[in-house]
């Protein structure tokens, strides 16, 4: 760790040909800076562009001459002062239990991406993602039997900056707090509940006393937002691995609909009910009860088909009829509140396969996004699915 500025590297696999493409001047203007606040790179890599960025970090292509003179391309990440110094040391922990880290440097996901690539690649893509290491391991939290002696202490508390969604909804409900008494100047004593009391906002658009006045839940909060499972949404204390399955499910989802985010909401619970509009509403309270958890929905939400959801998105099959939801035959996907994106995206060209997607896949991510992370299908089993079994690398 240097002073203010940490440089994290990690290896990726190199490869025979790339895109090579003009880079923009902000880039340029990053690249320089990180040059100057950390200026040991120099003696080593020579930093060519800026492959990807997030909320805690950016991510750099470097490139460095090996002792036996080839060229090796890596990965620089460069971690955003605020990032809390036990989740730096963690990740730092977690990148020397894993070894041998390979990195498989893959496009930015977005729209443009999502809109040229071939069927096949999409895959490659999906199959590289199981088969190989995972290394943002920033907001990582251990599990029972980690390797990592900073995650096997207390979690953190969340920063202000992961927080923030937990907070707003809950924050819009709460009542006005109680005027200051005329004679006193003081407020009036809070009034003491039963804990066995029933609330009184069952089925209301309001919290009550009663809700307000108990304890508040204290859970993990790993992940991306839009990428979250539903039982980090609900709070459940017990997550495994299987959050990360989940969120590999969304990813397939983006890839087979062309939509990123596919998911975009602005709270847990928007986001739980964006879940559910794909999933169902039963289903999903059916699958909460497994972790010990209760959801109440207004209406029900019928599980939609996920072929027809993702062709019609693509373009690949006329929007209409009653086979979607109102809010997917309209111009809008309900998670493009403040994307330019409208409509559904332009149907296939040809040879791009999108015509001819075989059910397999949809097989697939069907298991990944099991609502239950108890029987949600694991990264070894999933790469011995049936549509993986031609698959050469």
């Amino acid at each position: 760790i240097m002073e203010k500025e940490t440089v994290q590297v990690l290896q990726r696999k190199p490869e025979e040909t790339e895109n090579k493409r003009k880079i923009s001047r902000d880039v340029e203007m990053d690249i320089e800076y990180l040059y100057e606040v950390v200026p040991q790179l120099s003696r080593v890599f020579r930093i060519t562009d800026k492959i990807g960025e997030g909320t805690f970090s950016s991510v750099y292509l470097g490139e460095a001459q090996m002792t036996d003179g080839r060229r090796e391309k890596f990965a620089l990440k460069h971690l955003i002062p605020t990032s809390h110094p036990v989740r730096i040391a963690a990740e730092l922990q977690c990148l020397t239990v894993a070894g041998s880290v390979l990195l498989l440097y893959s496009p930015h996901l977005n729209l443009n991406f999502l809109n040229r690539i071939k069927f096949n690649d999409c895959v490659y893509w999906v199959v590289l993602l199981f088969r190989y290491a995972l290394v943002d391991f920033g907001l990582a939290q251990g599990t029972p039997d980690t390797q990592i002696e900073l995650l096997k202490a207390p979690l953190l508390k969340p920063t202000k900056t992961e927080d923030v969604a937990a907070r707003r909804f809950v924050s819009t409900k709460r009542r006005p707090l109680p005027a200051r008494s005329s004679t006193t100047g003081q407020k009036p004593k809070p009034t003491s509940l039963n804990p066995a009391l029933t609330c009184s906002c069952y089925m209301t658009d309001h919290i009550c006393n009663i809700c307000l006045s108990r304890k508040q839940q204290v859970a993990p909060r790993a992940g991306t937002p839009g990428f979250r499972a539903p039982e980090v949404l609900t709070k459940c204390p017990n997550q495994g691995t299987a959050i990360d399955i989940w969120s590999a499910g969304v990813i397939l989802l983006s890839l087979l609909s062309g939509r990123y985010p596919f998911f975009k909401a602005s709270d847990d619970l928007l986001a739980l009910t964006q879940i559910m509009t794909i999933r169902g509403s039963k289903e999903t309270a059916q699958a909460a009860r497994k972790f010990g958890k209760a959801i109440v929905c207004s209406r029900e939400l019928p599980p939609l088909d996920l072929r027809i959801l993702c062709e019609t998105l693509r373009g690949i099959r006329p929007c209409g009829g009653d086979s979607l939801p109102p809010e997917f035959r309209t111009s809008r996907h309900p998670a493009d509140t403040k994307q330019e994106q409208t409509g559904p995206t332009p149907g296939p060209s040809r040879g791009t396969g999108w015509d001819s997607i075989p059910d397999h896949i949809y097989d697939l991510l069907d298991k990944l996004l099991d609502l239950n992370p108890a029987t949600r299908i694991s990264a070894a089993v999933a790469l011995q699915h049936p549509l993986f079994k031609d698959f050469t690398e």
